[in-house]
């Protein structure tokens, strides 16, 4: 079976300049997905999609396969996922005649992933009925206990289900676990994007991971916070 990581990578970041090569400890952002793209033992192939040549240069210093540029048009603040791989697998067919099975995105905002996570994520999608599988982190702070401000007036966002007590009164012990989809690591039918048009498609498998892998880095601040974890998870022998 061939299962391609994509790395999205484009060279333009307004809240961080260049951040997907901005240091992170001794190596620019990109290299950690790389360095962890290589030793996944399910991927068949690592590829990075992005618009910027340094990005590219830094791409295949360490290790990557960058054999197109994507678009300028599909490198805008807006741009959605789902265009950029649908652009990178008609490249790939129609240049080198090559399919994947499966593609997994790998962001490089979120540095922290394991081999693991990509391995075990691709196997729940092998061994699930599903579309796609998104890996997802309980929530740090409960929706349950969030407000819309209407008029300055405080409105459950959600409903409540424990009567008139309400969630907002409740403790976290009794409300329901929600999860948040972390960024770390999606796997997709290749079929699914190029045919059904989506980057999920209709049947979703979680793949639940611990919260403190899920970082994503997107302004200054996320990367002190990110320095810290990552010496953290080294010290412990977790990464």
């Amino acid at each position: 079976m061939e299962i391609l990581g994509l790395i999205p990578a484009r060279g333009g970041s307004k809240s961080v300049p260049r951040k997907n090569i901005k240091l992170l400890g001794d190596k620019p952002l990109l290299a950690y997905t790389i360095a962890t793209s290589k030793k996944s033992s399910l991927l068949t192939r690592a590829v990075v999609s992005t618009d910027d040549e340094k990005i590219a240069e830094i791409a295949r210093d360490w290790g990557a396969e960058v054999p197109f540029c994507r678009p300028e048009e599909l490198a805008q603040d807006e741009t959605p996922d789902l265009p950029v791989f649908q652009h990178a697998l008609q490249w790939l067919k129609e240049k080198e005649d090559y399919s994947p099975d499966m593609v997994v995105n790998l962001r490089p905002t979120s540095p922290l992933r394991k081999p693991d996570h990509i391995d075990e994520a691709i196997q729940l999608l092998m061994e699930s009925r599903a579309d796609s599988v998104k890996s997802v982190s309980i929530t740090r702070e409960p929706p349950q206990k969030m407000w819309r401000l209407k008029n300055g007036r405080l409105i459950p966002l959600l409903p409540s289900d424990l009567g008139i007590r309400g969630n907002h009164q409740s403790p976290r012990q009794l409300l329901e676990p929600i999860y948040w989809q972390n960024g770390i690591v999606d796997v997709t039918w290749r079929r699914v994007i190029v045919e059904e048009n989506s980057m999920t498609g209709s049947v979703i498998q979680g793949y639940i991971l611990d919260t403190i892998f899920s970082v994503d880095l997107d302004t200054e601040e996320d990367f002190l916070v990110a320095e810290v974890i990552l010496q953290d998870l080294k010290k412990r022998k977790i990464l």
